[in-house]
């Protein structure tokens, strides 16, 4: 008899995703984040179009600074976006934060070597 509920318990976990032992939300679409301005009151709103594949993240940030390719990573619930802004020189845009549901995220933004305070996000994803 216990042979036969472990047999049964063992190709009950068989039948669990592979996918969904990693834990890692699937955030793939179009996101609206809105950030904290740094540099006077209020907020701005950007957006992310966010390609997932496994915990690798790909896609393109567009803004009022212009646009360009992210990339990034999620485990579990924390996610990391980064990218790079060139204009004179070359500062790189890191969000760290959590997925707090599959249409709702928020976290910080540390800015290296543009010089400017650290900001905070709110992302919602468009439907």
């Amino acid at each position: 008899m216990k042979s036969q509920l472990l047999i049964i318990f063992w190709l009950g976990l068989s039948l669990i995703p592979a996918g969904a032992a990693a834990g890692a939300a699937d955030i793939s679409g179009t996101w609206t984040f809105t950030v904290n301005k740094v540099m006077s009151p209020g907020t701005v709103d950007v957006t992310f179009v966010i390609k997932q594949d496994g915990e690798k993240l790909s896609g393109a940030y567009s803004g009022p600074t212009g646009e360009y390719p992210i990339t990034g990573t999620v485990k579990g619930d924390k996610v990391v976006i980064s990218y790079e802004v060139t204009n004179k020189s070359t500062m790189t845009v890191r969000l760290t934060g959590t997925i707090e549901s599959p249409t709702k995220m928020s976290g910080a933004i540390e800015y290296i070597g543009g010089g400017a305070p650290s900001s905070k996000w709110i992302g919602t994803k468009k439907k």
